[in-house]
């Protein structure tokens, strides 16, 4: 095999198992990066989207970690929990023929179930930035032997914000180890932590004109925005892609397309982060075993999701970062295949797309748009396997024939009792609000008298109006003499003269 994985030092048993992958010849990455990774080397790999990289850091760190005990050996770090799924993996079918473990964690999984993997006892671990930092500070992710670090998609984890996550991981590691960073692009921020915390990295750029897929047709189309959705429709219909990705900018926008598009008839389905981690996974997944046609993202997709034979990738909302638009056309045009990306552009957008051809290197051709006469030629050659207004006129017939096929002995026994029932609860409900008018008696009119001025009128809280006040009773007293001179004093009630006496004895002195 020329140029081939045993030139290059990989182990026979990985190799058989990458041949299952259909791994044929190295890339152009895994060719300068894999010899550099088993010298023991720092990387610093600035490539395009889909040319490898997974196998450029995974078959050298497998061929060199020969035990799970007392591990992990390896620490891999994405931006986004698809792409830590999936190079995990590619990890494991790598390993396939070697006792090597691996496993992920992320958010929004199961503490307790990555806890239990990671004391199994793990030669890789492969995870988002938040949840390795937090597996760390609870001390159930080991670091003191890891000898192999990878920043995969590092630039994009700089967008995401994960920047301080990932420095505050690289001081939790051993220094003597293995770093490598992979970027399609070199922000200042990644600069930084390669100066910083990387022991003299071997740059890796790989030749190329443009910082696009150079077998990615790339063009545009001029719409209007009230527009777009029915523009969208008949490019679908004039392409008709085996699979195709199409990118909104927003949640709201993914959901709006993604019913627009099912209303149509096409097999879709949406993809963001609103979208729970079982459910993306799900959708990734009967994306990439073709139960769908058309995947709605945000970017939140644009990295780690790996489809063979990718079609095409619509831009329905020019994306708003320029890598950005890198990265969401690089999911088709992988390995080599032949792609296409369609972007749709109004008259707001079109400084935006300037940009980017300047950002990628590229000049975006603008075409024209496909007629109602060209869609209705290439829909009467449709087979069937592509979901277009022709098999849409089947399925509603097909529906109108069940319809109108009659209902069986069963069916009418089923509907006549769901009717009886529906009105023994209609009847109840009278039967219960007749009952509630007996209880609940309201009063005559003619019954009710204006109150006069004399008559006292009784509410709820009880209250006597026009009643006369009560007076003051009037007090007796009596003036006795003192030596102080004469004291007025009240005269009590009987019970208490008593006592009157005895206080007057005490004023006057008399002893009787």
């Amino acid at each position: 095999m020329e140029n081939g994985f045993v030139q290059l030092g990989v182990a026979p048993k990985i190799i058989k198992a990458i041949e299952e992958m259909g791994f044929e010849r190295p890339t152009n990455v895994q060719s300068e990066s894999i010899p550099k990774v088993l010298d023991k080397k720092d990387l610093i790999v600035m490539s395009k989207t889909g040319s490898g990289k997974t196998g450029a850091f995974g078959l050298p760190m497998l061929q060199m970690i020969n035990s799970n005990e007392g591990g992990p050996y390896g620490l891999v770090l994405t931006p986004t929990r698809e792409l830590a799924v999936q190079v995990n993996s590619d990890f494991a079918k790598m390993a396939k023929y070697t006792s090597l473990l691996t496993t992920t964690v992320y958010g929004q999984h199961s503490m307790e179930v990555e806890i239990k993997a990671l004391n199994k006892g793990v030669a890789i671990v492969t995870g988002t930035p938040g949840r390795v930092a937090d597996h760390i500070k609870r001390r159930t992710l080991k670091t003191r032997n890891l000898e192999f670090l990878v920043l995969d998609e590092a630039d994009r984890m700089l967008d995401m914000g994960f920047i301080d996550q990932v420095v505050s991981i690289i001081k939790a590691l051993p220094r003597k180890r293995v770093t490598m960073l992979f970027s399609a692009t070199m922000p200042s921020g990644i600069q930084r932590i390669c100066r910083s915390y990387m022991n003299d990295p071997i740059t890796i750029e790989l030749e190329t004109e443009t910082k696009t897929v150079d077998s990615i047709k790339q063009i545009y189309y001029r719409v209007e925005r009230n527009e777009k959705r029915i523009q969208l429709d008949n490019i679908l219909k004039a392409e008709q892609p085996d699979a195709c990705m199409v990118f909104c900018n927003t949640r709201i926008e993914v959901d709006k397309v993604q019913s627009f598009l099912h209303n149509k008839g096409y097999v879709c389905d949406a993809l963001h982060g609103a979208n729970s981690q079982g459910s993306r996974m799900n959708t990734i997944n009967k994306f990439k075993k073709g139960k769908l046609q058309i995947l709605v993202a945000t970017d939140v997709a644009a990295r780690g999701i790996h489809i063979e034979d990718l079609s095409l990738v619509i831009n329905y909302d020019i994306p708003f970062e320029m890598d950005g638009y890198v990265h969401r056309i690089g999911r088709t045009g992988r390995a080599g295949n032949s792609g296409k990306a369609i972007t749709l552009v109004t008259s707001e957008d079109i400084i935006s797309l300037y940009e980017i051809e300047e950002h990628v290197g590229v000049l975006i051709e603008e075409e024209v748009l496909p007629t109602k006469e060209e869609i209705e030629e290439v829909l009467k050659k449709a087979d069937g396997k592509w979901v277009g207004v022709e098999v849409d006129k089947k399925i509603n017939k097909k529906r109108h024939e069940n319809k109108n096929q009659g209902s069986t002995k069963s069916d009418k026994k089923h509907s006549k009792k769901k009717y009886e029932n529906k009105k023994q609860i209609k009847t109840n409900k009278d039967f219960k609000r007749q009952e509630i008018n007996k209880v609940v008696e309201r009063p005559n009119k003619e019954a009710i008298k204006k109150p006069s001025h004399k008559q006292p009128v009784i509410s709820k809280n009880p209250k006597v109006y026009n009643k006369p006040r009560k007076t003051k009773p009037k007090v007796k007293t009596k003036i006795i003499q003192t030596k102080l001179g004469p004291i007025e004093m009240r005269i009590p009630e009987k019970e208490n003269k008593s006592l009157f006496n005895k206080i007057s004895k005490l004023f006057t002195g008399n002893k009787k």
